[in-house]
């Protein structure tokens, strides 16, 4: 069976089968560390989930689905809300989960402080490694719906062009046979950035593992004082990002990649696009997604032109 006649659909998009069955974990698994900007500390725990129901977060039996109708706009994070509730920081594991066909699954939060209405997903070394062996510690089997049923993964192709943009900045997608991603950085003001691009062939499982999962978040020294002036960053450390010098270049090498930072945008456009998916079919849509100078913003600004009628 399909969930096809609920997908929401729109001139921009057709769905079509990807010949695969939606999938879930084959066991619940669990990691603890800290945030990146509250800097407390939470336990994930990552479950089994229906075919059909997707990802979604349960905290303090709240369900906030990892959808794009919940995103709340916020400084360097993606934050998802939910009748008072605040998700932080959700993009690395999304890209994990999406990246490595984890189609369905029941993502149960906890933290220290039993009255609060926010958590953060912890920023382990700054990559989506930490998920993706926590995917591959327990394996996948085929989701099933509550009555034994299995689901066929459905894909959104993208029939136009379409983008988004904000001064010099864009994400677009365009019609493309496989799916694909090119993405272009420019840091000026870091001589050890500079201007960089990376491209995808097409993107599979063992791709995203090996060259886009490892690739960790940086930052500008020079703009970590004023970060932590607004309450950001609290937890950071060259323990879970890699940090430029506009004068001294890298502080914590080495890097795992030359273009390490251009290849951790890549992660974090797909666990944002990956809050399009719908009813445990496929987020990433099947396009040439071109993106410039993007942020979390614009990339959700994607999603949410995807999503038009």
């Amino acid at each position: 069976m399909t969930a096809f006649n609920s997908l929401r659909s729109s001139k921009l998009v057709s769905w079509k089968p990807t010949g695969r069955l939606q999938q879930t974990l084959a066991n619940c698994v669990e990691r603890r560390g800290k945030a990146l900007h509250s800097g407390k500390d939470s336990t994930v725990r990552l479950c089994p989930g229906f075919a059909g129901e997707g990802r979604y977060f349960d905290y303090r039996n709240n369900l906030i689905p990892a959808s794009i109708d919940f995103v709340q706009v916020s400084p360097l994070c993606t934050t998802l809300c939910k009748n008072g509730f605040r998700l932080r920081t959700v993009e690395h594991l999304l890209s994990a989960l999406e990246a490595t066909g984890v189609d369905n699954c029941r993502i149960e939060i906890e933290n220290s402080d039993t009255e609060e209405h926010d958590a953060e997903i912890p920023i382990f070394d700054g990559s989506a490694k930490e998920w993706v062996e926590a995917v591959e510690e327990v394996g996948l089997k085929v989701a099933t719906t509550h009555d034994g049923k299995h689901c066929e993964k459905m894909a959104a192709h993208v029939n136009e062009p379409v983008y988004v943009w904000r001064d010099d900045s864009f994400v677009a997608a365009f019609p493309s046979e496989v799916g694909k991603i090119s993405y272009g950085i420019s840091f000026p003001q870091a001589p050890a950035i500079g201007s960089q691009w990376f491209s995808t062939p097409s993107m599979d499982n063992l791709f995203y593992t090996r060259q886009i999962a490892l690739a960790r978040t940086f930052c500008i020294y020079e703009e970590i004082e004023q970060m932590r002036n607004v309450g950001l960053i609290k937890g950071g450390s060259l323990e879970n990002a890699i940090v430029c010098s506009a004068s001294e270049g890298w502080l914590n090498p080495p890097l795992r990649f030359d273009d390490e930072p251009c290849r951790h945008k890549i992660l974090d456009l797909i666990g944002d696009l990956s809050l399009f998916a719908q009813f445990g079919n496929q987020g990433l849509p099947v396009a040439h997604i071109v993106a410039y100078k993007g942020g979390h913003a614009l990339h959700a600004g994607l999603a949410r032109q995807l999503m038009r009628e």
